[in-house]
């Protein structure tokens, strides 16, 4: 399922679209033989939908484009890179289930929820 609002990356439009965003940016580092990279393939896609108007999320074909991927580190795939401010905010690297992905889209996307669930409050005492 090819969903619109992933954005195309590409070694010349990549400061533009990633670092130069002023929404956080989710990017997919794969390649067209990769198996893990066709499995989560859908999980990213249901990302894009899911936080749309929050998150870009984009992609970009390691093979076809090889200097953003170096620059970066990039030595397995898929590697999924979360920018935020023109930089790197989190990393995952293989094949995650979607809950992963979220809980690092929470760090960029909700930051007071993300504290909130990271320091669960003390439970209440009943008082006399």
């Amino acid at each position: 399922m090819a969903v619109e609002s992933i954005v195309q990356l590409s070694d010349a439009n990549f400061d533009q679209e990633v670092l130069n965003s002023e929404q956080p940016v989710l990017v997919d580092f794969w390649a067209a033989w990769c198996g893990p990279c066709k499995a989560l393939a859908p999980t990213v896609d249901e990302i894009a939908i899911q936080y749309a108007g929050k998150v870009k999320v984009a992609k970009m074909d390691v093979d076809r484009n090889q200097a953003t991927p170096m620059r970066y580190g990039i030595r397995g795939i898929p590697a999924l890179l979360l920018f935020k401010g023109g930089k790197v905010a989190d990393q995952i690297v293989g094949y995650v289930p979607k809950d992963i992905i979220e809980r690092s889209l929470a760090k960029v996307v909700t930051p007071y929820e993300s504290a909130a669930v990271n320091a669960a409050p003390a439970p209440a005492t009943a008082t006399k």
